[in-house]
């Protein structure tokens, strides 16, 4: 997926309702996808003339857990972030329970967008605003590129990056504060 492209998409989603306190959480640090998530938000960032404030920026596991503990590490800083860009829905949903859990309200008081809009995704309370992979395009490109091959695979492999786009639902909205 475009990672990075996806990253910036979703914070000048973010930008744009006038939000400039952004936290990010992301996946290992190892990941290219996570860092590339996170480059993005930089650019964003940078592209606003917002500076990027490190205790902000929040690496771990996709997992909700590591999202609930990620948020709970930004939502602790002694200036707080007004919205979050979650590195994937999972990490959302644990930002959803985060917030829950300190009695702010998703969007009023706190917007979140997601990365790969699994299927819950709309379901959720209010509904997630998230970066659709094109996950069935993925793997079908994956299964291709390994058939066509054949016996060796190249080296390097060849690197295939498919379009995201983000989906707004109600869990962005203007900067209230």
């Amino acid at each position: 997926a475009t990672n990075w492209a996806a990253g910036l998409s979703a914070v000048e989603h973010l930008i744009a309702l006038g939000h400039r306190r952004i936290a990010a959480l992301s996946g290992r640090p190892q990941l290219a996808c996570s860092q590339e998530r996170v480059e993005g938000y930089r650019a964003a960032l940078g592209r606003a003339g917002i500076p990027v404030d490190e205790r902000l920026v929040h690496f771990s596991d996709f997992t909700t857990s590591c999202g609930r503990e990620g948020a709970r590490v930004v939502l602790d800083a002694p200036d707080p972030p007004t919205a979050i860009f979650a590195g994937s829905d999972m990490q959302a949903f644990g930002v959803y329970q985060a917030a829950a859990a300190r009695g702010l309200r998703i969007p009023e008081d706190l917007s979140v967008v997601g990365f790969d809009d699994i299927a819950f995704s709309e379901l959720a309370a209010p509904p997630l605003t998230t970066v659709r992979q094109p996950l069935a395009r993925m793997a079908a490109t994956a299964v291709r590129l390994l058939l066509d091959a054949g016996d060796g695979i190249p080296d390097p492999p060849p690197r295939v990056e498919l379009a995201t786009h983000l989906v707004v639902r109600g869990s962005t909205g203007p900067l209230q504060r």
